[in-house]
């Protein structure tokens, strides 16, 4: 355990927990914005860059039924040792997630289809993220919930904000910043039929949430989205984004 560098903040058992830059607190209030409102009982569930594993193990316990979690980079990270930490903590929990170490370049239609795919912040760190989003459709059953840095905010067109360096947080593995009409004419363009969307519950609109729907989504899937949850679908809905925000 001392090796790993973790990044989810984890119990993983009485008196014994990770320690990462995302808190437990951060955590659970992203779990119960990401994954609340849906029914995911007996549901199979794909979380592409699963690093410790936080939204898997979630994902499980909340009734999923078969749960892959998928990652490449944090898993061959010689110091994040991310593979370590997600085989520890399932260890610990003990709990039925599957693994498969694959970057989501290499996603195809061959790995099967899932009710729920999660995608919680990768989108940002990909160099062609349009790509991997065409690949993630193939994947998508009913329901892809996309959370990813945003900018060009002030913008009712779709636009990304490209990073060629470390300009975003230091980090030069964050390339891009769209804004939500971007991932909204995204998604539809894909195949998506619905889209909604809300602010992060602690980064407020520097960070989006997307929930976005295949036309085979059945009604139960979909437990409550509240009044935080916009519509993008309603006309005018991206413009009162850009004002309100």
């Amino acid at each position: 355990m001392d090796k790993v560098v973790w990044f989810h903040s984890m119990e993983l058992r009485l008196g014994i927990a990770s320690v990462g830059p995302k808190t437990s607190q951060v955590l659970q209030e992203e779990e119960e914005t990401f994954l609340a409102p849906f029914d995911l009982t007996g549901r199979s569930v794909l979380d592409i860059g699963a690093w410790n594993g936080f939204f898997s193990f979630a994902a499980k316990r909340r009734g999923a039924g078969r749960v892959l979690a998928t990652d490449h980079f944090a898993w061959r990270h010689s110091v994040y040792c991310g593979r370590e930490g997600f085989d520890l903590a399932r260890g610990e929990f003990g709990l039925d997630v599957e693994t498969l170490e694959i970057d989501p370049m290499a996603i195809t239609g061959a790995l099967g289809r899932f009710d729920v795919v999660l995608f919680l912040g990768v989108f940002y760190h990909l160099h062609d993220p349009i790509d991997v989003m065409q690949r993630l459709r193939e994947v998508t059953g009913q329901l892809l919930l996309v959370e990813t840095h945003q900018d060009a905010l002030h913008r009712a067109d779709p636009a990304m904000v490209f990073y060629p360096g470390a300009e975003l947080n230091q980090d030069a593995t964050n390339w891009w910043g769209p804004n939500p009409a971007m991932m909204l004419r995204l998604l539809l363009q894909l195949g998506f039929t619905r889209v909604f969307y809300r602010d992060h519950p602690i980064h407020g609109r520097s960070r989006g949430i997307y929930a976005a729907f295949t036309i085979e989504t059945e009604t139960s899937l979909v437990q409550n989205l509240d009044s935080n949850w916009r519509d993008l679908d309603v006309p005018g809905a991206v413009e009162d984004l850009v004002t309100s925000g």
